[in-house]
């Protein structure tokens, strides 16, 4: 479904991603994982066409379209839905408000479409918070509701970047049933995440970048079956 070809992304003259080769199955959980600074957050903003970075050399195909020089509207419309790292939501708009703003596109074929009231089924929490604005919620909730928020466009594939950062381990529980319902509906994922049981736990392949450049690809199982990979890269 998206395939990332020699990527290379700059901030300024400083190089981030050095020939990045990576592919995202359809259908399925893929983690991208690796130490802080290791050009993960780079990796799916030049996907999504945020800037910064720069994409300076490579190709990233998302149903055989080059995604590059696109703008970021562009992307979600053809079917790219983002979770960004620390929420991004507005201080000032209700939980419904954010969701009636975003922009629609028809459902992919054999899926539902999202409708307001289909997010609150999969957080019901937010549907009690409905009425509080960005700025009254907790941390978990904003969370969920920056996972719903960017369902809304009916996403073929989902960009999820640390969603379960800052959380208490309650709300990183109701975070992974909410991804594995959605993988179980037909959605393909693709998740950046510091905390590597709970990526482990929902996974199935795995991504290691290191400085920029990808030092492991396998699956989930391989990886939580080498020790010797999870000390040397990702220190445990």
């Amino acid at each position: 479904m998206l395939d990332i070809t020699d990527l290379h992304s700059n901030y300024g003259e400083a190089s981030v991603l050095r020939g990045v080769n990576l592919s995202v199955p359809a259908r399925q959980i893929t983690g991208l994982l690796g130490r802080n600074g290791m050009g993960k957050t780079t990796l799916i903003r030049s996907v999504m066409g945020l800037r910064p970075p720069t994409v300076i050399k490579g190709a990233i195909r998302f149903h055989d379209q080059d995604l590059v020089g696109l703008e970021p509207d562009q992307i979600a419309a053809l079917g790219i839905g983002l979770v960004p790292q620390g929420r991004r939501l507005f201080p000032s708009l209700t939980v419904t408000e954010h969701l009636e703003i975003c922009p629609r596109r028809a459902a992919p074929q054999g899926r539902s479409a999202w409708s307001i009231q289909r997010a609150f089924e999969l957080f019901p929490r937010l549907g009690e918070r409905r009425k509080h604005r960005g700025n009254q919620l907790s941390g978990g909730e904003r969370q969920m509701l920056a996972i719903v928020r960017a369902l809304m466009s009916n996403p073929d594939l989902l960009l999820m970047d640390e969603p379960t950062e800052g959380l208490a381990p309650v709300m990183v529980q109701h975070v992974e049933e909410a991804v594995r319902l959605l993988r179980d509906e037909g959605l393909t994922v693709l998740l950046v995440e510091q905390n590597l049981r709970s990526a482990l736990s929902l996974i199935d392949s795995a991504h290691i970048l290191e400085t920029g450049a990808l030092v492991y690809s396998g699956t989930a199982t391989e990886l939580r079956n080498s020790p010797d990979i999870l000390q040397r890269h990702l220190g445990v």
